[in-house]
């Protein structure tokens, strides 16, 4: 060889010892050389139905609605028999007294009996029926997607509680088939109903805060007693994802509010996200304080840190961090604070507001009263006396469920889709990716296929109805 032939010969093996030693090696971005898995998922995953971004349905005057788990479920029912315009058809859980329960509610609101199914499959038979438009899923979370799959398959909507699915793969499950069906999923996420939520939504559309770029939210709620009850959670379930987990398993309670205010997946998307969890001690101390320490309970091992850290950065250069925490003791706290151009918002502990010119202490208490006053949403100002008397987490439950009803009747998109459900749920398996991977980052799905680009924020609600 020539000096520059054999000069060109050792670059090329050079270079290629290099990409065949580094391929694979993790970066700063989180993500392998090759390209990530969601993003080969993303470019090979086409759609097969139609968007269901702002998806209507014909009006349906009288709600026919199953449902599915009646733990939780058993206070739906008591909210949903309240409500103008629903039949609560069918029931299904596989306790007996859970639906003599819920019988005795629907006799008590002046309603008939529903049909009841209680065998190990027996959803998939309520979800067959001819006369039921609404399946209601408030099952385990290992339930949440077979069971939405099945109803939308079998052409009724869906309303699933949370998180909507636990991997990224089943939140594309769930949004293949809503498309492919063109029927209604939306995650059942109460928190974004409640009164100080919905306010802040709707000073944040009017511009009080200026542009939202930063917000703090959580689920930190001491579970530790529940967690270990064997009469709690069938067969002890979330006790068993503790062990087998960590990242942050629930995250939407405190995240559904603020993607709603900040405008994810309509004028911005969630890009990608960095996760951290702290050892695991709450659950192990409280096994063993309680049961003993050489007891089952307090040798089992648990995966789930105690406390969870995951930033989300969204394509617009925003950030929301989100905390998990349920085995410390503490107070009960979602955070749900609002950092913008112009002012800043705080729930826990106490609410509060900041604004300019005079940003740097909070609002008196009159002025306070005042703003609320003038913002407070059209929905907590229409249902808002109602709901706090029927109940279900001091009223927002019933404020959701009521405004569910009330998009179907009339035909309307609902305020949260199989986008919102997807992207809010996917932080569950996204963190734990993370946290596994010394807090590298990982991407976020696109699950809108860039219909997030054009989407327009939910408007404060018009509550005129045909149905007045």
């Amino acid at each position: 060889m020539n000096s520059n032939t054999r000069r060109d010969f050792l670059k090329k093996s050079i270079l290629g010892s290099l990409a065949v030693g580094t391929a694979g090696i993790i970066g700063y971005s989180g993500q392998s050389n090759e390209k990530s898995k969601n993003t080969q998922q993303e470019a090979v995953r086409p759609r097969q139905g139609k968007s269901v971004m702002g998806f209507r349905c014909d009006p349906i005057a009288t709600v026919r609605i199953g449902i599915v788990g009646l733990g939780r479920g058993g206070g739906a029912v008591n909210r949903l028999a309240r409500i103008e315009g629903t039949n609560i058809t069918a029931v299904c859980d596989l306790m007996p007294e859970r639906i003599e329960k819920v019988q005795k509610s629907l006799t008590d609101a002046g309603r008939q009996e529903a049909f009841a199914y209680s065998g190990e499959e027996d959803w998939k038979k309520m979800c067959e029926r001819d006369d039921i438009d609404l399946i209601y899923n408030a099952t385990p979370w290992a339930l949440h997607v077979p069971v939405a799959l099945y109803a939308m398959e079998h052409g009724k909507h869906v309303a699933v509680e949370v998180p909507a699915a636990l991997t990224v793969n089943d939140c594309w499950e769930l949004v293949d088939t809503a498309e492919k069906t063109q029927r209604h999923c939306m995650m059942l996420e109460n928190c974004c109903y409640d009164f100080f939520e919905l306010a802040t939504l709707n000073m944040a559309r009017n511009g009080v805060f200026g542009e939202i770029y930063h917000s703090e939210c959580a689920y930190l709620h001491d579970l530790r007693e529940l967690k270990h009850d064997k009469n709690g959670y069938y067969k002890m379930w979330r006790l068993e994802h503790s062990k087998k987990h960590t990242g942050n398993p629930y995250p939407t309670h405190g995240l559904g509010p603020v993607a709603q205010i900040m405008g994810i997946n309509r004028g911005d998307r969630f890009d990608y996200l960095t996760s951290m969890s702290t050892n695991q001690y709450g659950l192990s101390l409280y096994a063993e304080n309680t049961f003993g320490k050489d007891s089952p309970e307090a040798k089992a091992t648990y995966k789930l840190g105690d406390m969870n850290t995951t930033l989300v950065r969204t394509l617009n250069g925003h950030a929301i961090m989100i905390q998990h925490d349920t085995t410390s003791p503490r107070p009960y706290d979602r955070i749900h604070k609002l950092s913008g151009t112009r002012g800043y918002a705080s729930k826990y502990p106490e609410e509060r507001i900041a604004l300019e010119p005079e940003a740097h202490s909070f609002l008196k208490p009159e002025e306070f009263k005042a703003l609320m006053a003038k913002y407070e949403h059209p929905l907590s100002k229409y249902i808002g006396e109602k709901a706090r008397t029927v109940g279900g987490h001091g009223g927002m439950d019933y404020i959701m469920d009521w405004r569910l009803i009330y998009c179907l009747r009339n035909g309307l998109p609902l305020d949260q889709d199989v986008y919102d459900a997807a992207a809010w749920s996917c932080i569950t398996e996204l963190s734990e990716q993370s946290v596994l991977n010394r807090s590298n980052a990982a991407d976020i799905p696109d699950f809108t296929r860039g219909e997030w680009q054009n989407a327009k924020p939910w408007q404060v609600i018009d509550m005129i109805s045909v149905f007045s």
